[in-house]
């Protein structure tokens, strides 16, 4: 596709064409997503990304964004428990590396860490630097303070995830207890502090199609290195619940058109996927390189060898290993097992 060629060749996605490929008709989104897989396979070849979430503190937010089952007035049926004990949250971790995670995100609910959430981080990447030296680890923590990137990078920290979730235009209609302008400032702390910045976003929160194209091209600009892609999961007990506005066609859409606006950056399948974009997940493989692997915050994902199987049965290999396929898929619930239980995560 001659689109894809310009945009090889150095040519930037602008507002308007995006908007006209967002617009595709269905009949149309495997093209789309053909031009997407040829920018895919110049900058990543056939490998696939693998990552796993370590939830370290889960539930109990003062934050009231309304698509999220751990917000502040949330009555979703989830995992609540406060900090896990550092050696926990390395054999979590290790579940996800022993599935084959090239990168462990710790996460934990809340505004933003205080300096001492900051430090029982510290302990925990150490630990895990020193046992798995290769694996690149992303944190979570919410809002930074000044000074808290820079400790986090001191810890080993390659990479801080900060999504802005939604098109500015949009943001108000999703959270009331923070602002756009508070999520890109910690962005650009962590660029300040050398730390990959990892930014993606949410659809099916009601956004129109200027929307998608608006925040797809506020995470191209902010400099994203990696940007997850989430597809609400409307749990009961909160606002978005019933809110099922997205089917595969469009989710596709999405991904294929984050991979022409972002070229070589690394594009994340993220929660929600599963149900969302069911039979059409390895076809979403040929825009994005990077999936979680098994479950998610509170959500179970697929077990970790039917991610294999997905990607292997699609001719993609993980980091540069071929797989044999293994498994069927399963659906995606709340997750009642793994970190705060004593029952084996998925993975």
């Amino acid at each position: 596709m001659r689109l894809a060629r310009d945009i090889s060749a150095g040519a930037v996605l602008d507002q308007t064409t995006a908007l006209e490929l967002m617009q595709t008709p269905e009949s149309g989104v495997l093209d789309l997503v053909y031009a997407a897989s040829l920018l895919r396979r110049e900058h990543f070849g056939r490998r696939v990304r693998l990552n796993y979430l370590v939830n370290l503190k889960s539930g109990l937010c003062q934050e009231d964004c309304s698509y999220c089952s751990q917000a502040l007035g949330s009555q979703a049926p989830i995992l609540k428990y406060s900090w896990l004990e550092p050696e926990e949250a390395v054999r979590q971790a290790e579940a996800g590396i022993a599935g084959g995670a090239a990168r462990v995100c710790l996460v934990a609910s809340g505004r933003g860490p205080m300096d001492r959430d900051i430090e029982r981080v510290f302990g925990i990447a150490e630990a895990l630097k020193h046992e798995h030296p290769d694996v690149e680890l992303c944190a979570c923590l919410g809002l930074l303070r000044d000074g808290q990137a820079e400790r986090l990078a001191e810890a080993g920290i390659d990479a801080y995830n900060h999504n802005i979730n939604t098109a500015e235009s949009h943001h108000d209609d999703i959270v009331s207890t923070h602002h756009y302008s508070d999520r890109v400032e910690t962005i650009e702390k962590v660029k300040r502090a050398g730390v990959s910045a990892c930014s993606g976003l949410i659809v099916g929160l009601g956004e129109t199609d200027a929307q998608i194209v608006e925040a797809l091209l506020a995470l191209r600009d902010l400099g994203a290195d990696s940007i997850p892609i989430n597809f609400l999961v409307p749990f009961d007990g909160t606002p978005r619940a019933g809110q099922w506005e997205l089917t595969p066609l469009r989710c596709l859409t999405i991904v294929a058109l984050a991979r022409l606006a972002c070229p070589d950056t690394e594009i994340r399948l993220a929660g929600g996927r599963e149900i969302h974009l069911r039979g059409l997940q390895g076809m979403a493989l040929h825009a994005a390189n990077s999936l979680f692997l098994g479950d998610y915050l509170t959500a179970e994902g697929q077990a970790a060898a039917d991610d294999l199987a997905l990607i292997a049965d699609n001719g993609f290999t993980v980091e540069d290993h071929p797989l044999e396929p293994v498994g069927a898929g399963a659906a995606a619930v709340a997750r009642a097992r793994g970190a705060g239980t004593a029952v084996l995560p998925n993975a």
